[in-house]
């Protein structure tokens, strides 16, 4: 099973975004996803600035793909989309569908991702028909969901699944970052660049609830299942994807690549804090889950 590193979600200088995808380029992982998913508003990267990284990339021996927005509200949008699909070079991702529309209709292939509604081995037949690759499974499903598709699956497709960090769990056509700070939609002030991993919402106990990114709500908590890399291997799932939270990620990602699937369960990342790692067992998402730490 491969390493794979999600789309950045959250909205950071432009520097700072060089900055971590050059480190990364030094890591083991296999596959990089580049591209703006949350809002068109958060200009700090033009399209030219991910193509430059994308051969940056490219060139250190990784697999990158350009990854598509997740709600598409204007023609400018939908010109962006177009222009990531015709890139002629990359693979991409389809987080909505007029991506994989587009895509179909110029015969490209692509992958599924996340934030679209697969919610059965139906749907994925047809979107393998229309020129799916790779599957990224929702992150509210669960191992025994994927382990009947995959049994049903006749004609092989890749399938990727979130092993750690913040869970999208929502995106609306509001944006609740600017709501926060009293401003409209249209006129933000790109105030995401003040939340670098969201603003965190707490219930009137003061134990933490969301994350709101923008117009994405996230978990408060992250996904740890590291711990599980062996076993959704077993099952067939080819990627295991860690979602961007910040430079920490290159010492993990670093220490993943090198353990052998004996040593997995001594990885218990410094900055982790508490973790929602119940969807994957079928559970309320909020649940811990002690069986993690089964391998």
């Amino acid at each position: 099973m491969k390493l794979s590193l999600g789309p950045l979600t959250y909205c950071w200088n432009k520097t700072s975004i060089f900055e971590y995808y050059q480190a990364i380029a030094d890591t083991n992982i296999d596959t990089v996803y580049l591209g703006e998913v949350i809002c068109s508003r958060r200009r700090e990267m033009k399209y030219k600035d991910y193509l430059e990284l994308a051969h940056m990339l490219a060139a250190k021996g990784k697999k990158v793909i350009l990854t598509t927005m997740t709600l598409i509200e204007s023609h400018s949008e939908i010109n962006e989309l177009k222009r990531i699909i015709d890139n002629g070079e990359f693979a991409i991702e389809a987080n909505d569908m007029a991506a994989v529309n587009l895509a179909s209709e110029a015969n490209i292939p692509f992958i599924c991702g996340p934030s679209l509604n697969l919610y059965n081995r139906g749907c994925l037949d047809i979107m393998q028909k229309l020129g799916m690759t790779r599957f990224v499974m929702p992150y509210e499903l669960s191992r025994k969901w994927l382990e009947q598709v995959l049994t049903q699956n006749t004609t092989p497709f890749e399938t990727e699944v979130l092993g750690y960090g913040y869970m999208p769990l929502a995106h609306s056509a509001r944006c609740f970052t600017a709501k926060h700070h009293q401003k409209p939609k249209l006129d933000c002030q790109i105030v995401c660049l003040q939340y670098p991993k969201g603003l965190l919402t707490q219930t009137q106990e003061s134990q933490p609830l969301l994350r709101l990114n923008g117009i994405q709500t996230q978990s408060a908590a992250k996904v740890n299942l590291i711990n599980q890399i062996p076993s959704m291997s077993k099952i067939g799932v080819d990627y295991w994807r860690l979602s961007p939270t910040g430079l920490e990620d290159i010492g993990l990602i670093n220490q993943i690549a090198s353990s052998q699937h004996s040593e997995l369960i001594a990885i218990t990342p410094s900055h982790s804090a508490i973790e929602c790692n119940g969807y994957w067992f079928g559970e309320a998402g909020m649940q811990i889950n002690q069986s993690t730490n089964a391998l």
